[in-house]
């Protein structure tokens, strides 16, 4: 399905509100920073996380809107930061501007790659591309590189990448530029004025990691032992979501969370381990998906 570009209007008054909106972000980023450097106020020191143990990013092979190719290979050593989007998403809009400075302020150690999706006009994204003097390689995303991707929801999406091509973090929608130079600077080994954490993914960047997962959006485990918190995450990870995803109820529960199929599905499978001899909601089955996964992406407005 081809969406159409927005009244340039209405775009620019979008944008112009976003920008505003990133502007104030970035001032209070600039405040915490600011505040980093007191040492009475060391504790409230900025933070910025990265995955554990990371896993390597799904390579590709694409042609670029100049007819060169692009691909993640090409800029192995270097920091890599690849943005989903699509020119008439305003998120997407309002922040290119700071990616262009940032591919600009560290064009020797950091690539920015620019892939499209639902946005199949080529001259409109050229036209964008000029516009905007984005200065960053721009491709197409194919189906497939969505799915690798698990499945782009909404965007802009970002996948933040070190020197060895492995995702360390994952950002959703607009975000304070500040934040990205920050995590770039620090994977650059560069002096930064933020604390680095790590974390494990369970599910937050790559969804096959959702069976690390001790606790899913929507879903109540409070009133559950060990034993019986074991065995209702182990379900939800090897029983179906019926909505079409094609994930299981634990994939469906971190990749969207509105789901009420998943997420009534999950509600009874936790009764039942409570209570194991209460009646089942009648059309509560689990089954394993039979009709393909949906490739539409739930978008920022």
């Amino acid at each position: 399905m081809t969406l159409k570009a927005p009244d340039r209007r209405s775009n620019q008054s979008k944008l112009v509100k976003f920008r505003l909106a990133v502007l104030f972000a970035s001032l209070l980023f600039a405040i915490d920073v600011a505040h980093s450097h007191d040492p009475e106020r060391q504790n409230e020191q900025p933070t910025i996380r990265f995955v554990r143990n990371p896993d390597a990013a799904p390579d590709f092979n694409l042609a670029g809107l100049d007819g060169k190719p692009v691909s993640l290979a090409a800029s192995r050593g270097k920091v890599i930061l690849l943005n989903f989007w699509a020119t008439w998403c305003g998120p997407c809009r309002a922040e290119i501007p700071d990616l262009v400075e940032l591919q600009s302020k560290y064009k020797d150690r950091l690539q920015i790659i620019g892939l499209v999706l639902d946005d199949d006009d080529q001259q409109i994204i050229k036209e964008f591309v000029k516009e905007f003097q984005i200065n960053y390689p721009i491709a197409l995303a194919t189906a497939g590189i969505r799915v690798q991707y698990g499945g782009i929801p909404a965007l802009p999406s970002s996948f933040v990448l070190d020197a060895q091509g492995r995702v360390v973090q994952k950002h959703i929608g607009l975000r304070n530029p500040l934040l990205y130079e920050t995590e770039i600077r620090a994977l650059l080994g560069l002096p930064i004025n933020a604390r680095v954490e790590t974390f494990e993914d369970t599910g937050e960047i790559f969804l096959k990691h959702a069976d690390r997962a001790s606790e899913l959006p929507g879903v109540n485990l409070s009133k559950l032992t060990p034993q019986q918190k074991t065995a209702a995450l182990h379900r939800l990870n090897a029983e179906f979501c019926t909505c079409g995803c094609e994930y299981t109820l634990a994939q469906c529960r971190i990749y969207d969370s509105a789901c009420q199929k998943s997420k009534s599905a999950a509600a009874q499978i936790v009764t039942e381990i409570i209570a194991p001899h209460a009646p089942k909601t009648p059309g509560s089955a689990i089954t394993s998906p039979s009709t393909p996964a949906s490739q539409t992406p739930v978008l920022l407005p």
